[in-house]
């Protein structure tokens, strides 16, 4: 399938990507039809950089375009010099594996887009392909932000618009198009679902969405202790699994071609 785009509505070409965290859910979302995925572990923290050994097995059964995170640790986007190395570090490798493109997001303690760090990441990722992730939506100014991500280069920022959900953050999306869209690609994500999918749709005319479909699947364990815990006490059930339901992907990709 690789980077194709498919037509909407008879109005301009868009691509749909997958956010997932795990093999099976890249292969869910290449049966349903998405043009990529945002390859991810720990999506209960938002994000953060899968294992480089799950990536190879990815590829062995997948040959959807996968774009990889690069993100050390949940929490805000401000990093030790320990962390920033690291994000380096797995840039390279995920770069020399065969990426095909790489996301991340590093600030200042002010809110603003470290442009030094940021500059030093698109060095390594020396012509792939580079997006900047939700990191964006924790900015002071977005507008500023996003000047700074076009003159680092940077070819798309993924963003809800400065608020919890893309529905709710339709009005500074739409400027921002409006105003940079023929620089950078503005992704929206968080929140769209194929429900609200048309009036995002109507009120932007982004050409990427970026989305999260998934379903739990039961567990296979029978014998389920319900007194022991392998996180906190914020934690997802033991005895289910999220992944990428290609039902889901089919049919926001048929709502997408109606």
């Amino acid at each position: 399938m690789g980077e194709g785009v498919r037509p909407i509505m008879g109005e301009h070409d868009i691509k749909i990507e997958i956010c997932l965290d795990s093999v099976q859910s890249i292969i869910s979302a290449e049966k349903g039809g998405a043009d990529r995925v945002e390859f991810c572990s720990d999506l209960f923290e938002g994000g953060l950089t899968p294992t480089l050994g799950a990536f190879e097995v990815a590829k062995k059964y997948a040959s959807i375009p996968m774009n990889v995170m690069i993100r050390p640790r949940g929490g805000d986007f401000c990093y030790s010099d320990l962390e920033f190395e690291t994000m380096l570090e797995d840039a390279r490798m995920f770069k020399q594996a065969g990426a095909n493109a790489l996301v991340f997001g590093i600030l200042t303690p002010e809110g603003k887009i470290d442009k030094e760090r940021s500059k030093r990441f698109m060095e390594v990722a020396d012509g792939l392909p580079v997006t900047f992730h939700r990191a964006f939506d924790m900015t002071v100014d977005p507008y500023e932000a996003i000047q700074d991500l076009i003159e680092l280069g940077v070819n798309r920022v993924l963003t809800s618009g400065q608020e919890a959900s893309v529905p709710e953050g339709l009005d500074l999306l739409a400027s921002l198009i409006e105003q940079y869209g023929d620089k950078i690609v503005i992704m929206p994500g968080a929140g769209i679902t194929e429900r609200n999918f048309q009036r995002v749709h109507n009120a932007l005319h982004a050409k990427e969405y970026h989305l999260y479909l998934h379903s739990p699947i039961a567990s296979s364990m029978k014998f389920r202790p319900g007194h022991i815990y392998m996180g906190g006490l914020l934690r997802q059930e033991e005895f289910y699994i999220q992944h990428t339901d290609s039902n889901l992907v089919s049919s926001m990709v048929t709502s997408v071609n109606a």
